[in-house]
């Protein structure tokens, strides 16, 4: 005899992280979405238009994983992906926010980021939009990563597990929502 099955319904998915309310607002700018519930160690964020959402937890022993792996690597679990229009400027969006390209790209269609603690995530274009993807060449993606080197951004490396022989940087100030 069988247990009847309850019913099961998606609420979110979690992403650990070092500190989830960090790594929540970056996801709230990227996407625009809301915070609908946060306390110490735990944000989560809903669509405006109804769904499930993304929960963020504080691990301090969170590791981001190698993307792509390698044999002894900490391996991913998951990775999010997001359909845009518009692939350039989706890329360009997530950069501004502080996403980093990744240096290995599989398809010309399909950009692989990283979020500011790690976390692969893929910015894609519906195959049913009318005409050929926009593809972006290495050479956007070097500059995107000069540009972020020049602003003096934190690396997901020195963010994770800074080297303690260099100085001290000065703490990084809040900027301004863009968003609205």
């Amino acid at each position: 005899m069988s247990t009847p099955r309850p019913s099961l319904t998606l609420s979110s998915t979690v992403l650990d992280a070092p500190d989830a309310a960090e790594l929540a607002d970056f996801y709230r700018r990227l996407l625009g979405w809301e915070t609908v519930q946060e306390e110490p160690g735990w944000v989560k964020l809903l669509p405006p238009g109804g769904g499930s959402g993304l929960g963020f937890q504080t691990d301090k022993a969170y590791a981001p994983p190698a993307w792509p792996a390698s044999p002894g690597d900490q391996l991913m679990m998951l990775h999010l992906d997001f359909e845009v229009t518009d692939l350039e400027t989706a890329v360009a969006h997530a950069v501004a926010e502080g996403a980093t390209p990744a240096e290995f790209q599989p398809q010309h269609d399909v950009r692989v980021l990283f979020d500011p603690v790690g976390h692969p995530f893929c910015l894609f274009v519906n195959e049913g939009a009318p005409g050929e993807p926009p593809a972006i060449s290495p050479e956007w993606v070097a500059e995107q990563t000069r540009e972020i080197a020049e602003q003096d951004r934190l690396t997901v490396q020195d963010a994770v597990a800074p080297d303690p022989s260099a100085p001290a940087a000065p703490p990084r100030q809040a900027e301004p929502d863009t968003l609205t």
